[in-house]
């Protein structure tokens, strides 16, 4: 039977996608003092605006009578159930942090987590990335954060100004020579 004529039921939750639990195992959640901010003021946007201003309207549509046809109802519970799997995913998230604050770092001639460096490939090509937390890299689009999990992260850890780090990509090994390490919010 077509999913449009069957009756949505709370635990209908078969098409909402997993969240995807990158972190390694038994590992912690490192993260940038900004990473921090970035879960924190996410969890506040979905629990003290969003989700308030969706019971709302779940609260009216249900007044309204017949559930089984009302639009603003089973999208209010829908949206519902998504804020609550997002919030719990996050509550876990905040829960298993660590947090790293790049400016207290000690060995400034090396590469560690929250480190900014800055590298030649062997095309003569610079690139600037900055190493940070799992969420945080995830919400870049531009390339210039890199998860400390990633290939480039573990490559480039605890490499030092001059130093020759080999990079493992899909089309072979790349050699990528550190030109300057920063640590910078």
């Amino acid at each position: 039977m077509n999913k449009a004529f069957t009756k949505e039921t709370e635990t209908d939750d078969d098409d909402l996608p997993e969240e995807a639990d990158t972190l390694p195992s038994g590992g912690k959640n490192y993260v940038t003092p900004r990473g921090l901010q970035m879960l924190d003021e996410e969890l506040h946007q979905l629990l003290r605006v969003e989700r308030p201003k969706v019971v709302e309207i779940v609260s009216w549509a249900a007044g309204n009578g017949d559930r089984s046809e009302n639009g603003d109802y089973i999208y209010g519970k829908r949206r519902l159930r998504e804020i609550d799997r997002r919030v719990r995913y996050l509550t876990k998230r905040r829960d298993n942090v660590e947090l790293v604050d790049p400016a207290r770092q000690k060995f400034l001639e090396q590469v560690f987590f929250g480190a900014t460096v800055t590298y030649a490939t062997s095309k003569g090509a610079e690139k600037t990335v900055k190493i940070v937390g799992i969420d945080e890299a995830a919400e870049e689009n531009d390339g210039s954060l890199v998860s400390w999990v990633s290939p480039i992260a573990r490559a480039l850890t605890k490499a030092r100004e001059g130093d020759t780090v080999k990079l493992r990509t899909p089309a072979g090994e790349e050699a990528l020579e550190i030109l300057e390490i920063k640590y910078v919010l």
